[in-house]
């Protein structure tokens, strides 16, 4: 019956619309991991296509085509493993045996599984069949790689993906099934099966049958993972936990455990990093049980440590995982990889996140910029250099001292002489020079740095063979002080050539 696939009701429900309405394709194409239905679903589609009895889509069970498909000796439906029969040459012999017609139902049924499996002139043969097919023939095929199967067949298929199966759906079939069989098994244990599965139903029963088969009626959460091989979730939430607190001694305890245990470390490292994902998405997510395939009681751990990490550290984790997977995978001593890496992880709680970083640089930058104002504010006219004059007075100024001065600043300190260039005033007053405080981001904030003022000075100093003294102002009224140079009535790409070949103006035009 369709209603007993599990997790594929999509699917189920349109091929039963086509029976029902005999909207029936001649080729079907059911794609999908191993093990979610697709073999299952073509022997219940050829069952309903050749069924006696009307059913409402569903086959009966009953008659005798239903019954001789369930028994696999009916000789209108032939089941084809692609993998066995890939040759042209069975490709032929199916070609000549679907002339005949069916000797019971109403058509010829053939399922090939792993289609992709044929060859190419295989599939060259089979598109022959495709392109004209006889009215009393149907095919099935069946894959997991889809895109192996050329274009041209696949064009001439009506296709069906099937999704792999949720946790969720594998767990209640696991119950049902050791309900069924008197099988006493834990949820825990249900979970940890399914899990396992990878979303396949038939890798789930083959684990639970594996299991069975060695603990009896009565199985143990242990006994699953001793038999399975598989990595105690316990372990997994304590390393996590102690990555999140920092805790490097718990970090190389836990590995010691995995390492004696026999676990696999690179097969240890991965589920690490799918549990740091289901961290991110358990706080991102508003339903994560649609995104994380967790039982309940595992959400709630999940969320809890989600909340204590933050998104900020729990993303920065996982980026340094994602890196450092390489180092592991290709690595001859993976414990000692992996124990370097984190240990690392461990101490990333003691680094700022990139947002952080800039709040801090900024608050420093502003309180610097406080107290140096307030410095230089308060020392700036007693600012003198270690060099000794004799007191004489700065010759009056007539613009031509200013333009050299700032052609000798520019032979001693370039960077700085480009600063001093775009102060819009000076002026001297006896041993003392007074320049604009300009607040522009860069330029108002480079002399209150000490060492920039000081070698400022001692540059000055020296220029004027002189005690001068600078002075920084913030000027109210500039009439009486003067413009730095006529170049400043320049356009800007002329004052760029003047400064890169140290030129002057001899004329203006």
């Amino acid at each position: 019956m369709f209603e007993e696939v599990i997790g594929q009701d999509n699917i189920t429900q349109t091929l039963k619309n086509a029976l029902m309405s005999d909207r029936l394709a001649h080729a079907y194409l059911f794609s999908g991991a191993r093990g979610v239905g697709k073999t299952s679903v073509a022997r219940i589609l050829a069952k309903a296509l050749n069924c006696l009895k009307d059913q409402e889509g569903n086959p009966c069970n009953k008659c005798t085509s239903c019954i001789e498909i369930t028994n696999g000796s009916s000789v209108d439906v032939q089941e084809i493993d692609g993998a066995s029969n890939r040759g042209i040459d069975e490709i032929r012999n199916l070609r000549e045996n679907i002339r005949y017609l069916p000797s019971h139902g109403k058509h010829r049924i053939y399922i090939i599984d792993e289609v992709h499996m044929l060859t190419l002139p295989a599939f060259n043969a089979l598109l022959k069949t495709l392109e004209e097919p006889p009215g009393h023939v149907k095919f099935i095929f069946a894959t997991t790689e889809p895109h192996k199967v050329p274009v041209t067949i696949l064009s001439r298929c009506q296709r069906f993906d099937f999704k792999r199966i949720p946790l969720l759906k594998i767990e209640e079939q696991i119950k049902r099934i050791t309900k069924e069989e008197g099988i006493k098994i834990s949820d825990s244990g249900s979970s940890i099966i399914a899990r396992e599965a990878g979303g396949s139903l038939r890798d789930a029963e083959s684990l639970l049958d594996q299991v069975v088969s060695f603990a009896g009626l009565n199985v143990e959460d242990r006994q699953i993972t001793e038999v399975l091989g598989i990595i105690d979730r316990d372990l997994i939430y304590k390393i996590s936990k102690a990555i999140i607190d920092g805790n490097s001694k718990l970090c190389l305890e836990i590995i010691d455990e995995i390492y004696n245990y026999g676990y696999e470390i690179k097969e240890f490292y991965r589920e690490i990093m799918n549990h740091f994902r289901n961290l991110i998405v358990s706080l991102i997510s508003q339903d994560s049980s649609q995104v994380i395939d967790l039982p309940d009681n595992e959400l709630k751990e999940v969320k809890k440590q989600a909340q204590q990490a933050g998104i900020e550290r729990l993303l920065q984790s996982l980026n340094f995982l994602i890196n450092r997977e390489a180092d592991l995978r290709y690595t001859n001593n993976p414990r000692i990889a992996l124990e370097a890496i984190l240990l690392k992880l461990s101490g990333l709680r003691e680094y700022l996140s990139f947002d952080k970083l800039i709040e801090k640089i900024e608050d420093i930058e502003q309180r610097l910029n406080k107290s140096l104002i307030k410095e230089n504010n308060k020392n700036l006219e007693e600012a003198s250099s270690n060099k000794e004059y004799q007191i004489k007075e700065t010759p009056p100024d007539d613009g031509k001292k200013w333009d050299e001065f700032l052609r000798y600043l520019t032979t001693k300190n370039r960077a700085m002489a480009n600063i001093v260039k775009e102060l819009k005033y000076y002026k001297f007053s006896g041993n003392r020079l007074e320049l604009p405080y300009e607040e522009k981001p860069f330029t108002g904030s480079y002399f209150n740095d000490p060492e920039h003022y000081e070698q400022l000075v001692a540059y000055s100093q020296d220029f004027f063979q002189s005690n001068l003294k600078i002075v920084f102002k913030k000027q109210n009224d500039p009439k009486d002080l003067k413009k730095s140079s006529g170049e400043d009535r320049l356009p800007e790409p002329l004052k760029d050539i003047i400064d890169i070949f140290e030129g002057k103006i001899v004329k203006e035009s």
